[in-house]
């Protein structure tokens, strides 16, 4: 059942955005929530984000103050070099990077700042906290690049039946 659930994920997902945007608008946020921890678990034991990294190849974090501060201060940089060697600033005013994929990513799908990545990498894809049910477009979007998000909204729709 998972690997036929995971079997042709993407087109999958990109057909489902309709329903996905039903069940997350109607869900019950409190039943939502207490179903979130054990199914990231779940897709995580399943799913290899290293075979992935569509995340870090086609989309960047935020980088707030705090990041900015610890990941310059790890690579010897002044933030002010870190800031203008791999950062723009938005649409919306965050901090952002530059270049797609990340100049972090490795070709191995590695992390190069891994333990000191920022808070928003740390965090993704939100699938154990209340960011997937109060962010809903942004879950939509990950559920089209990100294996985990789709698996996770799938296996909801699953217990709903």
């Amino acid at each position: 059942m998972n690997k036929d659930l995971l079997n042709n994920w993407q087109k999958k997902s990109a057909e489902r955005q309709k329903v996905y945007k039903q069940f997350l608008q109607r869900a019950g946020k409190n039943k939502v929530l207490k179903q979130l921890p054990p199914l990231h678990e779940e897709a995580f034991s399943k799913i290899d984000c290293l075979q992935c990294a569509n995340c870090c190849k086609n989309y960047s974090p935020r980088f707030k103050t705090p990041d900015i501060k610890r990941i310059s201060k790890h690579l010897k940089m002044r933030e002010s070099e870190f800031i203008e060697t791999y950062l723009k600033v938005d649409e919306d005013g965050d901090f952002v990077v530059k270049s797609i994929p990340c100049p972090f990513l490795g070709v191995d799908n590695f992390c190069s700042i891994y333990e000191q990545r920022p808070s928003d990498c740390r965090r993704f894809p939100y699938t154990d906290e209340d960011v997937f049910i109060k962010r809903q477009n942004l879950t939509l979007k990950n559920s089209t690049f990100c294996p985990i998000t789709y698996y996770t909204l799938e296996k909801l729709l699953q217990s709903e039946k």
